[in-house]
């Protein structure tokens, strides 16, 4: 069935039309089954296909979940799906078949929506841009030959695409508010702890988290309700929420004290066209009433990420170990690209000393960071310091990791320290470039305050709508 409106529903939308009999999960499935097989050509964001499975699925008896029905997809990275397989985008990190559900997924069984399969996504969520000598590059619906965004691009892709309303994504330094800002979608960032990890080294640095890329503000509330609750034995516990956050998205934020800035790590400024994005935001923040005022986080950057590069190469380099020892040999020449294998080798050289040094001066920033929220509640800044940039600019295939280095700091500039903090942060489609290409505003809020981030969403949403906003390569 070819559903022509399918897309122009959300997740809740599309489920709300099952619960009233208007259309059927099966139905749905072959609506996004149908749309893999047009635009996948094209955008390379769907790279394993359980349609036989998701068919048996939405023929069954499935969860009265809010999203019952829904199609769905889970990002090739980390979260282990019963039967399929995992590659983590790479040569050497290949799972033929996982033996059973991680807890997160289970979590997404339950809140009804069908799997479909999975999405791109780069070796290891290593770099912001979904490119891998395994999946190949992923393109972006706005224009495909430019970024997606990384680590979960490839889940970017196929929602801002109408492929599916929303899908699995995970953020260990960007990775869900980068895509969501290329490909102009709605992207949170959860509180540490959240939801389940998926695998260990999402749990030993604490940076990474799984959530959701959606294109609407409420299918990102309703799908952490679904998902966001205490795990069984688990000893890292996020402060408990209020209340459902979808509740949130419909209520009024209040006057919030607002504070925004455009400094970036590198002390480059950011190019006219964000500035001027970012100021409009400004205005349209006050213009809702909103305490706005100009303020950066008074963190020395360059000590920033000297301690976070000790800690997170030590941990990359363990990650890989376990890989070895799962396995029983080391990578081949042709089985690490250039950033896994600079990551692995650099991350042996580490000591044990250099590692904790990274832990503990962290620790010590983090704290001085998280003081900043005293005088403010949502500190604004632009996710990127550039448009999606072209693919053949961006590439971590190039040989010149260096290179590559350098091209990526002057296009990510925001996005890890509230990484390093656990604190959620948000990415919101809030403009487009002159050029036609998404461009993502980023909020950030306290320690385990969601529910402050989904209510000025909500009103940004109504105020500052992008629903109406169609890529080139959609439904």
């Amino acid at each position: 069935m070819s559903l022509p409106d399918y897309a122009d529903h959300d997740g809740l939308g599309l489920a709300s039309l099952v619960a009233r009999g208007e259309v059927s999960p099966a139905e749905l499935v072959e609506a996004a089954i149908e749309r893999i097989e047009r635009h996948n050509g094209v955008l390379n964001a769907v790279v394993h296909k359980a349609y036989d499975e998701a068919r048996a699925t939405a023929a069954g008896d499935l969860p009265d979940g809010p999203f019952r029905g829904v199609p769905f997809l889970i990002k090739d990275l980390g979260a282990q799906v019963k039967g399929w397989p995992r590659t983590s985008g790479s040569r050497f990190a290949q799972v033929a078949a996982d033996a059973d559900d991680s807890e997160l997924v289970r979590r997404y069984r339950q809140s009804g929506v069908v799997l479909l399969g999975k999405s791109n996504t780069p070796e290891f969520g290593i770099p912001g841009v979904t490119n891998s000598d395994q999946l190949g590059a992923c393109g972006n619906p706005w224009n495909p030959e430019h970024i997606s965004g990384g680590s979960s691009g490839g889940a970017a892709s196929a929602t801002a695409a109408g492929i599916v309303p929303l899908a699995h994504a995970s953020d260990g330094l960007g990775s869900i508010r980068i895509p969501a800002a290329c490909c102009g979608l709605v992207g949170m960032k959860i509180t540490r702890d959240r939801t389940p990890i998926c695998e260990v080294s999402d749990g030993a640095l604490g940076f990474s988290v799984h959530h959701v890329v959606s294109r609407t503000v409420r299918d990102s509330a309703a799908m952490l309700d679904a998902t966001g609750y205490v795990q069984s034995g688990d000893p890292f516990q996020a402060p408990a929420k209020d209340g459902p956050y979808l509740d949130e998205v419909a209520r009024s934020p209040g006057k919030l004290r607002i504070a925004w800035s455009a400094e970036t790590p590198s002390g480059r400024p950011i190019p006219d066209e964000m500035m001027g994005a970012l100021l409009k935001t400004v205005e349209a923040l006050k213009a809702l009433g909103h305490e706005v005022f100009e303020r950066g986080l008074g963190i020395d950057y360059r000590l920033l990420f000297k301690a976070q590069g000790l800690a997170s190469a030590s941990n990359f380099s363990a990650n890989v170990r376990r890989w070895v020892e799962a396995l029983g040999r080391e990578p081949g020449d042709d089985e690490l690209g250039p950033l896994a294998r600079r990551g692995y080798e650099a991350g042996k050289r580490v000591t044990g000393q250099q590692a904790f040094w990274g832990f503990q001066q962290l620790r010590l920033m983090n704290r001085q960071m998280l003081a900043a929220w005293e005088h403010f509640d949502v500190y604004l800044t632009p996710v990127m310091s550039t448009p999606a940039p072209r693919l053949d600019w961006l590439n971590p295939l190039m040989d010149d990791t260096k290179e590559f280095d350098k091209r990526q700091a002057a296009t990510y500039a925001t996005t890890p320290p509230a990484n390093f903090s656990g604190q959620p942060s948000m990415s919101l489609p809030l403009w487009q470039s002159e050029s036609g290409l998404p461009i993502g505003m980023m909020f950030t809020g306290r320690f385990a305050d969601e529910a402050t981030l989904y209510r000025l969403a909500g009103q940004l949403e109504k105020e500052l709508p992008w629903k109406d906003r169609r890529p080139p390569i959609w439904n």
